[in-house]
This record gives structure tokens, C-alpha cells and sequence, in this order.
């Protein structure tokens, strides 16, 4: 490798909420020698991202454009509401949206729902980030819609969260630009869709002739799966392997029938 040459790396984009880690341990094992970089971004730039080849590919939050990515849709997640532990809304173990609709919801900028009309009462103003509408709930300003790996991102001790029955979900998928579809991300998608490490990107390796299995003979039939061929040929008799004339007669040998004097030729 001359010095201009750079060794080969795998760039992995990730939004908040998304944990890698198991994916990525995998990968270290399977592929040792080339090094995997975690790029954490927003779910608004993760598109944009992947477009600018800054990273190889990303687990993101659907919708994505499908005339330009590739995406494997891996799970969709809960919906919750935030609220203090001293809300009444904790008495439930769920919600609906009509149960908030005289709360003050917060709306953040980096919202990850696309809400045709937001629930509840409007706050004064929206809050920047979701880390930002996660402190104005603790303040007792208004509660918070989110996915529920976003609530256990930011989970605060004085705060907790309620499944919300009828609210939008967010799902999350595995995303690359369809063109830039190199062997690194078929290695990754294997990984993600739980290839075994002696799968080949889809590809299944062909079985062996019939002759060359272990424990197979040739047509003469020389041994087969261990046995010898006296077994197959007393079956294709019609008589049991292994019985002998001297099994028939309770383990002793049948006797030589005698044989009688030749007859004198006249």
C-alpha cells in the first residue's frame, strides 16, 4: 500500500434514539480491519448527509425519498407523552389524544412527527430542539409527544412518560443513496438482517453432487452411509439383513447335505 492510499472505513450515520451499538459490535468482529465510524445527526439531516457522501449509510426515520435511497424498514416505535411524575395523566397506564387535548403540548422545530394539527394547546413558542421542550416539560410549561426512545435518551428523574394509543408513530429504517450500494453497505445489511457469517450477500452456495456428500457412495454401491452393501442387497431379496442359514436353525450351522457314491457307468 503506498502512502497515498488510505485503508478502506465504513461510515455509519445515526439519529438520536437509535442505539448501534449491537450492530456495530458485530461488525468489529466480522470485520476487524476495517474501521467503523458512528456519525450522530439530526433526523431532519440525516438525508442530506447520506446525499453529500458523509457517511455510507444511516439508520434514519421514514419517510425517506425512495427515488433516490434504498431503506430497509427495521422497527416503528412507540408513541408517548412526557409529563412530571406528579401529572395526572400517570394515573393511566395509557392515553389518547383526546385525553391531552386540553394540555399544552410542546411542538418542537426538530418535531419528528409530520402532525396534520398538532394536539392539545399550542405553548407561546416552540422550542428549538426536543432537549429544550424536555426541560420546559420539567419547568410544569406543557408536556411532550415523542417517540419513546427519545424519552429514554433524555430521561430526567422528576419526569416520566404514558403511551399514547392513537397518536402517529416514527419508524426506523437502514438508508443509503440506491447508486452508492458498495460491498461495505451489502456487508452491513447483512449484518442488520442477521446473516450468518458465512452467508454471502444472498448469494447461496451450491450443494454438493450427490456422489461427493459425506457418507455417499458411487453407483457401484460400494459402502453407503456406513453400511455395507449386504444389507441392500438382502432387502432387495426380500429377506431381513444379516438372517443366515445357521440363524435359522437357533444359531448352529445347518450340516453339509452328504453327498452320495457316484453311480458305475455300465
Amino acid at each position: 500500500m503506498t502512502g497515498s492510499e488510505e485503508s478502506p472505513s465504513f461510515r455509519l450515520a445515526y439519529v438520536p434514539g437509535v442505539t448501534p451499538a449491537k450492530w456495530v459490535r458485530i461488525w468489529n468482529e466480522r470485520l476487524p480491519g476495517i474501521q467503523l465510524t458512528l456519525v450522530q445527526v439530526p433526523a431532519a439531516e440525516a438525508p442530506g448527509v447520506l446525499r453529500a457522501g458523509e457517511a455510507d449509510a444511516g439508520f434514519v426515520r421514514l419517510p425517506v425519498d425512495r427515488t433516490y435511497f434504498s431503506a430497509i424498514p427495521l422497527y416503528t416505535e412507540t408513541t408517548v407523552v412526557v409529563v412530571p411524575k406528579d401529572h395526572l395523566i400517570t394515573a393511566a397506564e395509557e392515553v389518547t389524544l383526546a385525553d391531552l387535548a386540553d394540555e399544552v403540548l410542546l411542538h418542537p422545530l426538530d418535531d419528528v412527527f409530520d402532525w396534520e394539527a398538532p394536539p392539545g394547546e399550542p405553548a407561546f413558542e416552540r422550542p428549538a430542539t426536543t432537549p429544550d421542550a424536555i426541560e420546559l416539560v420539567a419547568a410544569n410549561i406543557g408536556l411532550l409527544v415523542v417517540p419513546q426512545s427519545l424519552a429514554r435518551l433524555y430521561h430526567r428523574r422528576d419526569l416520566t412518560y404514558r403511551p399514547v394509543v392513537d397518536a402517529p408513530q416514527s419508524s426506523i429504517a437502514l438508508s443509503w443513496p440506491e447508486e452508492a450500494t458498495t460491498d461495505l453497505v451489502e456487508d452491513f445489511i447483512g449484518i442488520v438482517r442477521g446473516r450468518t457469517v458465512n452467508s454471502t450477500r444472498g448469494r447461496t452456495t451450491a450443494r454438493p453432487a450427490a456422489d461427493a456428500r459425506p457418507g455417499r457412495s458411487d453407483r457401484s454401491g460400494t459402502q453407503q452411509n456406513g453400511k455395507s452393501t449386504a444389507k441392500s442387497s438382502a432387502k432387495s431379496s426380500g429377506k431381513p439383513a444379516g438372517r443366515t442359514a445357521g440363524a435359522r436353525t437357533g444359531g448352529r450351522p445347518a450340516k453339509p447335505a452328504k453327498r452320495g457314491k457316484p453311480r458305475r457307468r455300465s
